[in-house]
Formats: C-alpha cells, structure tokens, sequence
C-alpha cells in the first residue's frame, strides 16, 4: 500500500471538483486558500482585494477544474498560475479605473478592444511557459528543486532556506547557482 501524498489528495479533490461535487470545492478551500489568500495578498498589496482575488478564483477553479492535467503541473501550482492570473487581472482593472476617470469615451473602447486582442495570446504565451517551465524543474533533483521552488514560492533568503532545510548556507548557495543555470539552459530549448 503506497501513502498518498498532498499532491495526490489535491488531485483526487480537483477531480471531484470537475464533477461538480460541492463538498469537494469546500475540502479543496480548507486545503489551501491560506496558501493561496498569501499569493494574492504579496501580489496584489491589500487584505480585502487579496479577499475578492481569492473567491474569484476559487470561482474560476469551480469552473475550470475539468481543465487540469497532472501531467502539466502539480495541483497547488495550477490554482495558483490561476490566482496569480486573477490577481493580475485585478490590479489591470484597478489601474484602469483610475486612468480612465477623465478619458474619452472613444479611446476607452479603443483601449479595451486592444487589451481584449492581447489577453488570449498572452494567456496562452504564459500557459506555455508554466508548461515548459514544470518540465525543466522535474529534470532537478528533489532537493535542488524543494530549494528553488521554496526560494520563489515562499520568497526565503538563502539563510532562511538554510535554516529551514537544516543545511549549511553554502550547500543551499550552491544548488541554487547550480539549478538557475540548468533551468536557465532548459527553458532556452523551450523558447
């Protein structure tokens, strides 16, 4: 009998998601909006904008679950490349707002007929990205990847990493150095 891991419970809860199952959705918030409420929050500044962040995506998670494959990413990276993308959306709205208090009419439509060509490409730009980027971090070791995924995900200092890992500061420095170059040379052949 093999022990599931996190990755699998959040797998099985996304699955059941993409069936509709409400009780599913709940588990799945339970889980990991804390995770997910902190994304928002560092991108977007504001405890109550990272609030309206996080319930639409958890609405755009209820809608689009049946989208997501395993095999492209690990579950909590998916939710969120779509949290990030929502909190993205959110700040463009906001800064929006303000620049068009004294705009035009006509240049408004103008400019959202432009932000609406450049959205699907960019989008799909980014899905490729995160894509090419999962595959070029799989091609890591465990370890060198637990440092460089906590380094950017939870945006630790090499000491914290350090600290946290129980390892000497030097080791952390040196995998670090050692994984950006690969990853660097690995998303050059995805470019």
């Amino acid at each position: 009998m093999s022990a599931t891991t996190p990755d699998d419970e959040l797998m099985e809860l996304l699955d059941r998601v993409a069936a509709q199952e409400q009780a599913a959705l709940k588990l799945l918030y339970d889980q990991t909006a804390s995770r997910l409420y902190g994304l928002a929050l560092r991108i977007v500044g504001n405890k109550e904008w990272a609030e309206d962040v996080l319930q639409d995506s958890f609405l755009g998670i209820w809608r689009n679950a049946k989208t997501y494959r395993d095999s492209l990413s690990p579950p909590l990276a998916w939710m969120g490349m779509l949290v990030r993308g929502r909190a993205l959306d959110f700040l463009r709205r906001r800064r929006a707002e303000r620049l068009h208090v004294n705009v035009p009419i006509e240049d408004v439509e103008e400019l959202l007929q432009d932000n609406e060509a450049q959205s699907p490409v960019q989008w799909v730009e980014t899905s490729e990205q995160a894509a090419a980027l999962h595959q070029c971090l799989q091609q890591l070791e465990q370890p060198q990847r637990q440092v460089v995924s906590l380094a950017y995900l939870k945006d630790l200092s090499h000491s914290e990493l350090a600290s946290n890992l129980k390892l000497p500061l030097g080791t952390v420095k040196t995998w670090m150095r050692r994984s950006l170059e690969q990853l660097r040379k690995c998303m050059a052949r995805h470019v």
